[in-house]
């Protein structure tokens, strides 16, 4: 396939239509605590659950003048894309001065709400749709949540959201608590717009949850609040405030110093109610539907601590049944948090490979129609609901950090990427050390089909498999699980010789081979997706399976499912069938 198909054209259809509609960025992340990880790494995982700009993308550390100011811009995934704020759909920033590839020719520059006082060197750091990790391996994951109150933008009143605070923090900071600190200033100081927000925040030694909002449509300032995840715990959220009672003198909380003063301002909270829940107080509950939220966090939690045998059912969204932190049964590696990611709730009631939405061949992708993709104009008049899975076809990428104490950091951090949705895509390594990432890992137009860029691949082999899916998983299992193993299995002896450049004093040695290593991996891995992509169009053509044993050998529809649609009711004589 060297060119684009009819099946191509119908893939870029669904895509223009995906974006037309209203995205909402909702999303998943986790912490894990240094002493609940298989390596006695902190780990931060996030899945970027909106069709958007695909692109992670390299932003060099740079030295700055005196009296320089920093541009502060607007932040597609706070309430959609805004066009008089520059960008474009599939493009959320356009700055050459930021990043190179941030300098996308043809498309409208970004046009700043504000600027702040730029300090007089900022690191580098791997940059999405929200900050990923920086050369000290800080590291933030990140949700989007519904609030009482979602501000809309307004320069010199209210120019942040978390995206742009966590560039920020990555810029500036070495430490989660300093991110912390620095990110609630800059709210009080700057104003804060657009939805509730949950950052995950952790260095090689700590993890922690920052969670904010507005609470005056014409504020201009906001609220924020942070818990540390204990060193043994397992932190998830999925769209909806996890932290609950504030307290004013525990070192491991923080909190913006209007925190009660604000709830009691707008009537939703007074002393005499008790210790003032941030979830309930200023958040909406969960995001679109019951369970759209709590179910991914029975799940991630059910997973990483089967032991707890956590209900799936309960009775409201402002439940405690589901902790803050969870110690899991057994110590967590990247794959295992990966899985989390990927998992459909297979083997559950829940189970989205079952059924006849899944059709005959087990697609546990359902497509949305009502407020999630359409807004206020919910696209049928049916009234209901599908569960909402931790892997969605809509995801647009999804990463593990690792930080790890004992490494100089530019070989402790690394970020585990994977492009499109978790459960058909690779996790490949970055290291936070790296000189650049690979050109197809930060080349990306969600409305262009380039054979140059990885999101590209990902998304149309991911849209193939949906073809027939119990079959073709397998296929694309088969060329992914190597290469995981793969990654995995040089990740030590890579490491070693890094250390060994680096404690000789050869630093640039050191990024230089860890540079290498992922440009050679990601390029293998590029070419062998679109082969794939090839070798699933000539072995399924036409619905059948086409290999060395034979061409069209039938595959057919399993008894259960054509019981179901009819298939019974089909012409097996020339009478009339009687009606029902």
């Amino acid at each position: 396939m060297k060119r684009a198909t009819g099946l191509l054209a119908l893939l870029l259809c669904l895509a223009l239509a995906a974006v037309a509609a209203s995205v909402a960025l909702a999303c998943t992340t986790t912490i894990v605590g240094k002493k609940a990880s298989a390596d006695g790494s902190v780990m931060v995982s996030h899945s970027d659950d909106g069709l958007s700009d695909a692109r992670l993308v390299y932003v060099p550390a740079k030295d700055h003048k005196p009296g320089s100011m920093r541009p502060v811009y607007y932040s597609h995934c706070a309430l959609d894309f805004k066009p008089q704020w520059g960008g474009t759909v599939s493009h959320r920033i356009v700055d050459a001065k930021r990043a190179p590839l941030y300098g996308t020719k043809g498309d409208p520059k970004s046009v700043p709400l504000g600027f702040i006082p730029q300090v007089a060197h900022t690191y580098a750091y791997f940059d999405a749709n929200y900050g990923i990790m920086n050369e000290h391996q800080l590291s933030i994951g990140e949700c989007t949540d519904k609030a009482k109150v979602e501000p809309e933008p307004q320069p010199g009143k209210r120019i942040f959201y978390s995206a742009e605070l966590s560039r920020v923090a990555l810029e500036r900071c070495k430490t989660a608590r300093e991110a912390i600190t620095l990110m609630g200033a800059l709210i009080d100081k700057y104003g804060y717009y657009g939805t509730g927000e949950t950052l995950t925040v952790a260095d090689a030694n700590e993890g922690w949850v920052f969670e904010m909002a507005g609470y005056d449509k014409d504020g201009t300032d906001g609220v924020w609040v942070a818990q540390r995840v204990p060193d043994d715990g397992f932190f998830v959220s999925s769209n909806q405030f996890r932290i609950r009672d504030i307290k004013t003198n525990d070192p491991d909380q923080m909190h913006s110093a209007n925190i009660f003063d604000a709830a009691k301002k707008n009537g939703w909270w007074k002393p005499s109610d008790g210790p003032l829940d941030w979830t309930r107080v200023y958040g909406d509950g969960e995001f679109h539907h019951p369970y759209y939220s709590l179910r991914r966090v029975w799940r991630a939690q059910s997973l990483a601590a089967p032991s707890l045998n956590l209900p799936a059912w309960v009775q409201g969204p402002f439940t405690r049944v589901y902790p803050f932190t969870i110690k899991p049964d057994q110590k967590l590696a990247v794959a295992d948090i990966f899985a989390i990611h990927r998992d459909n709730y297979e083997g559950t009631e829940f189970d989205l490979t079952k059924g006849l939405a899944a059709g005959p061949f087990g697609d546990p992708n359902r497509y949305e129609g009502g407020a999630e993709s359409a807004g206020d104009s919910p696209l049928s008049t049916v009234k209901g609901n599908f569960e909402r899975p931790l892997n969605i076809y809509r995801c647009v990428y999804a990463y593990v950090n690792q930080s790890r104490s004992w490494l100089p950091p530019a070989i402790g951090g690394l970020t585990w990427f994977g492009p499109d949705r978790p459960a058909t895509s690779t996790l490949m390594p970055f290291y936070a050390g790296a000189n650049d990432l690979p050109k197809p890992i930060q080349t990306s137009d969600i409305l262009k089909y380039d054979r140059g860029s990885m999101w590209t691949a990902f998304n149309y082999v991911a849209n193939q498999v949906e073809l027939k899916y119990s079959f073709m998983i397998k296929d694309l299992r088969a060329v992914r699980d190597p290469f995981e193993s793969r990654f995995f299995g040089l990740q030590k002896d890579l490491e070693a010789k890094a250390l060994a450049l680096w404690t000789k004093g050869d630093e640039k040695g050191a990024k230089a081979l860890l540079t290498k290593h992922s440009d050679k991996q990601a390029a293998d891995v590029l070419k062998s997706w679109w082969t794939l992509s090839e070798q699933l169009y000539v072995r399924y053509n036409d619905g059948y399976r086409n290999d060395k044993d034979g061409i069209a050998q039938p595959v057919f529809y399993p008894a259960w499912w054509l019981k179901l649609v009819g298939y019974e009711q089909g012409p097996l004589s020339y009478q009339k069938p009687a009606p029902k």
